[in-house]
């Protein structure tokens, strides 16, 4: 009998943290399913922020890994560049950015408020990516302390959006938008280089303005810029290319010519 109490507490014990972990596994992958629906909802709210955010995580993932960033910022980092716009898709800012002309001042008063509006939406799944709302909320800080809307300085802004805030300057600058004419890759990173120490970190400044990175980031502009092919086979009408590895963890690694796209 006296060892009968032990194992009982022992299996009970076990059993309990069997059920955490299972308990954590599904709200893991129900915040990542959330994620997943999130990107989803970008794309069918306006197609066009949808690939402007899937071109800035290739471009940060780029930097990140020129970087020597371990995997679990440079998923981070993906996860910021993805989902650094959603708080555009609030309704009082639609409109603003679907008109062809100018930004009056109050208009870019009204679009300033996107980084707060998307950390408030993202806010829900700020346990299990911690990383994800503080990136988002501060991917228009300055390195000088001039960007908004905390006014963060120096490294006191987050390394993701740091790295998220070159990517995404250099995409709008080299993308034409509905307020904005494109610019060319020679005009855009002169740009970049001209915010160095103002506007952005001046070492990852360097680094993206280093040879083997603009290769890089050149290619994968160019890519960009290829028309799609139309769906056939078995690929759905409509359906949008994946976006880089947004560690949706519970999906296994898939196997054959479409491994790239979906990564666990």
């Amino acid at each position: 009998m006296k060892g009968i109490l032990p194992f009982s507490v022992g299996a009970a014990a076990t059993g309990l943290l069997y059920r955490e972990h299972s308990m954590r596994t599904m709200a893991e992958r129900l915040s990542a399913a959330t994620l997943e629906t999130l990107l989803d909802a970008i794309d069918a709210n306006d197609a066009e922020t949808g690939a402007h955010v899937r071109r800035v995580a290739t471009y940060a993932l780029i930097l990140g890994e020129a970087a020597g960033l371990d995997e679990h910022t440079l998923h981070s980092i993906a996860r910021v560049a993805l989902f650094h716009d959603i708080g555009k898709l609030h309704g009082a800012l639609t409109d603003i950015f679907h008109d062809p002309s100018k930004l009056t001042p109050e208009e870019r008063r009204a679009v300033r408020t996107h980084p707060q509006r998307g950390a408030d939406v993202l806010a829900p799944l700020s346990a299990f990516y911690p990383d994800l709302v503080k990136g988002v909320i501060a991917h228009h800080e300055r390195w000088n302390g001039n960007g908004y809307p905390r006014g963060l300085k120096g490294k006191r802004i987050p390394l993701q959006a740091r790295v998220v805030a070159i990517a995404d300057s250099f995409d709008a600058m080299t993308h034409r938008r509905r307020y904005s004419h494109a610019r060319s890759f020679s005009d855009a990173t002169r740009a970049i280089a001209e915010g160095k120490g103002t506007q952005f970190d001046p070492e990852l400044v360097d680094l993206f303005l280093s040879p083997p990175v603009l290769e890089k980031i050149e290619k994968a502009m160019r890519l960009a810029h290829v028309p799609r092919k139309k769906a056939r086979g078995n690929r759905r009408r409509g359906e949008t290319q994946p976006a880089p590895d947004i560690t949706f963890r519970w999906q296994p690694r898939l196997r054959g010519p479409r491994s790239p796209d979906r990564q666990p």
